[in-house]
């Protein structure tokens, strides 16, 4: 039995807003939406010597609209708590109300503990009827929390500047040496001046974090041992997750300092949130939070059963006032109170899932650009200030929506990524890649949509890194416990002759010519480009293209963790030169589709070229046989946000080539007969060209030849 006080502490009606734990001179006002319930309790948790929790049970007096309310005199910020809640068992009207079970408070700002003995969780018993089991000792509890301390304003990039790299914050510093060992893997190591230089070096202007809302293993992972590494299995969606505080019970403050760290360095703050599931998993899962204060309110169920648009067992429906109340809340707290200058929507599709139809199959709901949630964001004069970026599909064939998104939103683009990726491993045709290099106007070049609205990428935390994707042909997944059954078989990766690592020499200079060839695509396409931090140093999962568990016990440094002390200086340099190359040229960061359109000089914005130097003839756009493809852009035109008019810049030349040895005239019309100078040759170590005996840039004259052989890419500019 847990130990129960009585209730001397009667507390008086309070205020029904805002939701959760707000901490007022005299004590504490707690506000909980459940409208299903007929009793809802705080419970004052405190712990004795022996690790025992004493709760107090406290019956908020008071409901409105569905809230129930009250106001706890004599506690104050710190205060433990958890919520229980009584009402009917009826499961298929999803249902389950068990005031057994102890309750995270869905709007808590922290949280302490982690999840103990997972059948004491559920909240059902043997008989499918209510579990008689007290959950008190096997859940993290909330914490009264006030408001963060302010941030520093962030730096506001545009978007033509705007250059993300993708980071988990503990996998990414946890091995730094140039970060004291006691921040490693912490938000406050993310903030330190080593690695703050590094990526401003590399040409960084955003960094994504993985989910840092508070995550609570899933119940089949922790089944294996495993801890869910990547974080999308939310807990608390107002709570920064405690896992990366150096100081424990610091998180709160350590997130501020991190974010208002990076703003002082010029970088913005994304955030990777998931607000299409929780960590609840389906209805035979456990009860930690919503399931047990209003699923029918926080879920799509049918007939009492989860609906399952996400793979993780639960959806939230993001067209209820409830849900869409704590979405937009959630998103607001950390914008304005925390700073952050923009989200990524894990499975965005289902923020549109708006309406429910009937199918010969059962219940279907179609994905809507203008469903509730993601108008609602589009109108909020806060978040729409705010960097929006969707991963536009979902665990189903309909939820698949790349294009599909409205104007304010941008979207990963894996259209570009597998694209890029099959053209360097001898797949997509030249034609293909035209169209995603050039900004994927096929997907975007509606509605008053922008280049910048396609997020390119060639990795990402989900697959296979730059250096996994030359060196296997296949998933090495066996360490996740799921006998090599998960992440994707569809990586169109190459092992240049040898599955894994290798010290051969030849096969090393292979694999790594051809990550410098993707990664110099990736920052020279029209776009906005997104690295995966660790890619800039030669990160490896050793062939793990689905790192998203790792043993309970696992330290930072063994999970994942980037080598700093293994980096490969010349690709570090190599980034951040391709990267200046983009900074300082207009002319590839333009914030208008090309079309065709006669510029200043008379010739179109853009024209494509053969390996022969002559314009591609259309039967060889979509011929297997031709492996290179030049672009000539017009630098007399140049179409530049922030201007009312064009800008004059010098003509640029990008040549791609995935073949063997080749010679190649290089391209441009009639008229352009100035002279080019090779700025970027993948083929080097550095990037650098080599230069002339005398010390010069290698200048080429305007139908020079260049030798290629392998993936190479090539950028010139006007002498």
């Amino acid at each position: 039995m847990v130990p129960v006080s009585t209730d001397h502490r009667s507390p008086s009606p309070g205020a029904a807003t805002p939701l959760g734990a707000l901490p007022l001179p005299g004590g504490v006002n707690f506000a909980v939406h459940a409208p299903r319930a007929t009793d809802v309790w705080v419970c004052i948790v405190d712990v004795d010597e022996t690790g025992t929790r004493h709760e107090q049970r406290l019956r908020l007096p008071a409901q409105t609209a569905g809230v129930h309310h009250g106001f706890v005199a004599g506690i104050e910020e710190g205060t433990r708590y958890c919520l229980r809640a009584a009402g009917p068992w009826e499961p298929e009207s999803g249902l389950r109300f068990n005031e057994n079970k102890a309750l995270l408070d869905p709007y808590a700002r922290r949280i302490d503990g982690a999840l103990g003995d997972g059948a004491a969780l559920l909240p059902y018993g043997e008989d499918g009827g209510p579990s008689d089991i007290d959950s008190l000792a096997e859940i993290p509890l909330s914490v009264v929390t006030g408001a963060p301390p302010a941030p520093a304003p962030g730096p506001g990039v545009a978007w033509d500047r705007t250059v993300i790299c993708e980071v988990h914050v503990g996998s990414y510093t946890a091995r730094h040496p140039g970060v004291p060992e006691e921040l490693r893997g912490t938000y406050l190591g993310l903030a330190q001046p080593a690695v703050l230089d590094h990526l401003r070096r590399i040409g960084v202007t955003a960094v994504e974090l993985l989910p840092v809302q508070a995550c609570l293993t899933e119940p089949g992972v922790r089944s294996r041992g495993m801890r869910n590494h990547w974080g999308y299995s939310t807990g608390a969606y107002f709570a920064p997750d405690p896992r990366y505080a150096a100081s424990p019970g610091q998180e709160v403050e350590e997130f501020t300092a991190m974010v208002s760290a990076l703003h002082a360095a010029g970088l913005e703050v994304l955030m990777d949130v998931v607000y299409n599931h929780t960590a609840e998993e389906s209805v035979a899962g456990p009860s930690l939070a919503w399931r047990g204060l209003d699923a029918p309110g926080y879920y799509l169920l049918e007939n009492g059963d989860d609906l399952d648009y996400t793979g993780c067992g639960n959806t939230v429906d993001c067209a209820s006032p409830a849900a869409l109340r704590m979405v937009l809340d959630s998103l607001r707290l950390f914008a304005g109170e925390y700073g952050v200058d923009g989200f990524r929507f894990d499975l965005a599709s289902v923020l549109g899932r708006g309406r429910t139809a009937t199918g010969p199959q059962g219940p279907v709901i179609p994905f809507d650009r203008r469903a509730p949630l993601l108008s609602a964001i589009a109108a909020d004069p806060l978040l729409a200030s705010r960097k929006l970026i969707a991963e536009p599909w979902d665990a189903t064939g309909e939820g698949y929506q790349v294009g599909g998104f409205p104007p304010v939103w941008a979207e990963w683009n894996d259209r570009y990524r597998d694209t890029v990726r099959s053209f360097f491993a001898g797949g997509s045709t030249v034609g293909d890649l035209a169209s995603r290099v050039s900004g994927s106007q096929d997907l975007f070049g509606a509605q008053g949509r922008t280049p910048f609205s396609s997020i390119n990428f060639v990795t990402a935390h989900d697959g296979f890194t730059a250096r996994d994707l030359v060196s296997y042909e296949r998933k090495h997944n066996e360490a996740n416990g799921e006998k090599n059954r998960d992440g994707t078989d569809n990586n169109h990766s190459v092992n240049h002759g040898f599955e894994g690592g290798t010290t051969d020499p030849a096969i090393l200079a292979a694999r790594a010519a051809h990550v410098r060839a993707l990664l110099a695509t990736l920052l020279l396409s029209t776009g906005t480009p997104m690295l995966l931090g660790g890619d800039e140093l030669g990160h490896t999962q050793y062939g793990n293209n689905n790192a998203y568990c790792v043993p309970l016990d696992t330290p930072a440094a063994d999970a994942f963790a980037v080598d700093w002390d293994a980096a490969d200086a010349d690709l570090t340099a190599f980034v951040a030169r391709v990267a200046m190359v983009r900074r300082a040229a207009p002319v590839l960061r333009q914030h208008e589709f090309f079309d065709g359109r006669a510029t200043q000089d008379g010739e179109s914005d853009l024209v494509w070229f053969a390996a022969d130097g002559a314009e591609m003839p259309g039967d060889a756009w979509q011929s297997p046989e031709v492996r290179t493809l030049q672009a000539w852009v017009d630098g007399s035109d140049v179409r530049a946000p922030g201007h009312d008019r064009a800008v004059p810049e010098k003509d640029a030349l990008i040549i791609w080539h995935s073949g063997g040895d080749a010679v190649i005239v290089l391209g441009g019309p009639e008229s352009c007969t100035h002279d080019w100078e090779l700025i970027v040759d993948t083929s080097r170590p550095r990037g650098e060209p080599a230069d002339r005996p005398d010390g010069a840039p290698a200048v080429f004259g305007s139908r020079a030849e260049v030798t290629v052989s392998g993936p190479t890419v090539l950028a010139f500019q006007q002498v």
